[in-house]
């Protein structure tokens, strides 16, 4: 046998193996993961209203076959992806306040802000996606009560808060409540400015303006 004609037999006895290899499956969280995070990624450059299935397994790299076999219908994708979003950000600020990374009420504020103003919490494409589905939210009554679930257990998580540090600070004529409401509205207000006007307004300068008003509120702990 020539030296060309081993080479050859050599070429196609190595395809062959590559043809006979099995395909890697990716267990069944791990394919619905890949397709949650290519919708964030479309909603944040396209839109909400612009992303189609189509967008997201061709972002994603899978076939429209296993995006309908995990999600069925676009609407579903896009109801677990904000379902995803929400919980991952509250789900995060609740376990703080709680208490359950640190008893200490200073060190439970501290590390509620830090978070709140984290590098993750703040990506763009994540912030992006956030507020698209909060336009969506009065006009889909399924988008708002994922939304306002999530929002009224953290609010009750921060206002529970609040109460525990008035208590133990002994402060004088201030309403957890209200208190909780306006440091929410600000957190929300400093995300959409950090969003949509990056070069006025920067991560270091945002967790300055919140933590002066949590110090005003709170000298004894903060």
């Amino acid at each position: 046998m020539t030296q060309k004609a081993q080479h050859k037999n050599a070429q196609t006895a190595e395809t062959q193996k590559e043809i006979k290899k099995p395909r890697k499956i990716l267990p069944k969280e791990e394919r619905r993961q890949q397709l949650i995070e290519a919708t964030i990624r479309c909603i944040a450059r396209d839109g909400l209203g612009s992303t189609t299935m189509q967008m997201v397994t061709k972002e994603a790299g899978l076939s429209l076959g296993i995006a309908n076999l995990h999600f069925d219908t676009k609407d579903n994708l896009l109801r677990e992806t904000l379902r995803y979003v929400a919980e991952e950000y509250h789900s995060g600020q609740i376990a703080i306040m709680k208490g359950h990374e640190a008893e200490d009420l200073t060190s439970r504020l501290t590390a509620l802000l830090n978070f709140q103003l984290s590098q993750g919490v703040t990506q763009r494409q994540k912030m992006a996606v956030w507020f698209a589905y909060y336009g969506e939210a009065g006009a889909r009554p399924v988008y708002q009560k994922i939304v306002s679930a999530w929002d009224r257990a953290a609010a009750k998580q921060l206002e529970n808060l609040f109460e525990a540090i008035i208590e133990d600070g002994q402060y004088q004529n201030i309403d957890a409540a209200d208190l909780a409401m306006g440091y929410s509205a600000l957190i929300d207000g400093l995300h959409l400015a950090l969003l949509v006007t990056p070069r006025e307004l920067t991560k270091k300068q945002a967790k300055a303006i919140a933590k002066d008003f949590l110090q005003r509120a709170f000298p004894k702990h903060l």
